[in-house]
């Protein structure tokens, strides 16, 4: 059995608590979420292709809650503007030790540093690029405008952020809809029932999602006047929020 495999919840767990980023998730991570997440390695390289057109000279990106450092891999290739560095935020140390190794093992002329933190605490400044990639929905709600309140303050003119999540949608037919080709999606992938419903279960204390016009209002309300989504499948989806110059 490969032991990157996913295979956390293929057995009865007789007590299901909330979900935790812990070593056993982190060392599953990408198996887990390219079953998982329709569309993931898509955004990861399309967020390459955003900071090629979007990194500005002598200035930040932020990777907040940035798991194994996929989006901060996929920039750092894609960016050749002189004096910038990358910042990698996440709050679960085993993931911060793996993203730390898979960031040395590639050769790079942009520095990136990987550091253990809540996103909420740490200084942001001279940003031209924020990426928030299945973030966000794990903050407590109420905490959420003023992250993204604060993200806005950091972005130099111009700036982009990039904010992707799994989205609810007020119409029921539709949630149900893509509710349900979700789970056709991760079982197309070897996931069995029982794997979908137990983590199902342990991510709905923990993961609480909003609809495409919440996001869009928060986002406006930040100050952010050019605001879309760039990128959907099912109740997956990526939106980006850019800066006026």
């Amino acid at each position: 059995m490969d032991r990157h495999h996913d295979h956390l919840f293929s057995t009865p767990i007789e007590k299901l608590g909330d979900w935790t980023f812990d070593e056993k998730v982190a060392e599953v991570f990408p198996d887990m979420v390219q079953r998982s997440v329709p569309g993931y390695s898509n955004i990861i390289a399309m967020i390459g292709m955003l900071a090629k057109r979007f990194v500005q000279p002598n200035s930040n990106i932020y990777d907040l809650g940035c798991s194994l450092g996929a989006a901060t891999l996929s920039i750092r290739r894609n960016i050749d503007q002189p004096n910038c560095q990358i910042i990698a935020v996440d709050n679960a140390m085993p993931m911060v030790t793996r993203a730390k190794q898979h960031l040395d093992a590639y050769k790079a002329a942009t520095p990136a540093s990987v550091i253990c933190a809540d996103i909420a605490d740490i200084a942001m400044e001279n940003a031209s690029m924020v990426v928030l990639n299945f973030t966000l929905q794990f903050l407590n709600p109420k905490a959420r405008q003023q992250m993204l309140d604060k993200i806005f303050q950091a972005l130099n003119p111009n700036g982009i952020l990039v904010i992707s999540e799994k989205f609810s949608f007020d119409d029921s037919k539709i949630n149900d809809l893509l509710f349900n080709m979700h789970h056709d999606f991760k079982r197309a992938n070897g996931y069995s029932e029982l794997e979908i419903s137990q983590k199902r279960t342990m991510l709905e204390n923990v993961m609480l999602t909003d609809t495409v016009a919440t996001h869009k209002s928060r986002l406006k309300i930040a100050g952010f006047n050019h605001v879309e989504t760039w990128f959907q499948c099912f109740n997956f989806g990526s939106i980006i929020a850019i800066k006026d110059g």
